[in-house]
This record gives C-alpha cells, sequence and structure tokens, in this order.
C-alpha cells in the first residue's frame, strides 16, 4: 500500500548517523543521498521493498514530530526488537512507554520496543510471533 515514509530533521546529519545505526539494525545499508529541486538534503533508506526517508523540511519551517503518528519496523525477532531499541539509545534516542517485551491483546502477541528519534518522532521496533 505504501511508496515511502519520509520525516523531517532540524539536523539531516545527526539524523543519519542516528538511523544509519538503527536501520543498519534491520539490514538496511547506506542510504541515497539526493538533493531536492530546493536544495534541501534528502535521504534515501531502500531495504526488503521498503523505502524510508528523512529530509530537510523543505518549507523551510522546523521540523516536528506528528503528534498520535508512529513509524513501526518489522524485525524478524525479539532479539532484533532489543537490538533496535538499544542500538537507537546509544545513537541519541529516548526509550518511551514500556519496555521492550511481549504485549498481548486483541491484535495478538506482539513483541515491542518504542522509541524517539533525535528530532522527537516515535518509532516502533515491531516482531510478531507466530
Amino acid at each position: 500500500m505504501l511508496n515511502h515514509v519520509m520525516l523531517g530533521s532540524s539536523d539531516i546529519e545527526r539524523s543519519k548517523r542516528f538511523y544509519d545505526a538503527v536501520l543498519g539494525t534491520l539490514g538496511a545499508g547506506e542510504p541515497v543521498r539526493n538533493l531536492a529541486p530546493s536544495g534541501h538534503v534528502r535521504y534515501f533508506y531502500r531495504h526488503d521493498g521498503s523505502n524510508f526517508a528523512i529530509t530537510e523540511p523543505i518549507d523551510g519551517a522546523a521540523a516536528a514530530p506528528g503528534n498520535g503518528a508512529t513509524i513501526g519496523f518489522k524485525c524478524h525477532s525479539p532479539e532484533q526488537v532489543h537490538q533496535f531499541h538499544d542500538t537507537a539509545l546509544a545513537n541519541g534516542g529516548t526509550s518511551i512507554e514500556n519496555p521492550p517485551g511481549l504485549r498481548e491483546g486483541n491484535m495478538g502477541a506482539l513483541y515491542l520496543a518504542y522509541v524517539r528519534d533525535p528530532d522527537g518522532n516515535k518509532l516502533c521496533a515491531i516482531y510478531r510471533p507466530r
């Protein structure tokens, strides 16, 4: 359904360092650097059929996280969820909500970890046990 997800950053190189490390835990390699026609820098990460990007806000306003927005990253094991979480913390992210772990609910069992990136965007590492 989705082609890509893009988040704004107030410090694009700081965000690149953060996402290089965090998305590296999922197997993503170096992003493609793109210069928008406006002159703003963007980085595109491509992995496993998905696209994720970070950008300097093209309108020139400050980057701001969406209230109620969460970007979920698919993990292949509980260990990968922890690695994502711990790598985020080691690279300027903040742990939020409950510690990483299994949650049972009406959507079934989910192994989750929530963090905020250095710009305050909410990220979720998620593994769905079979």
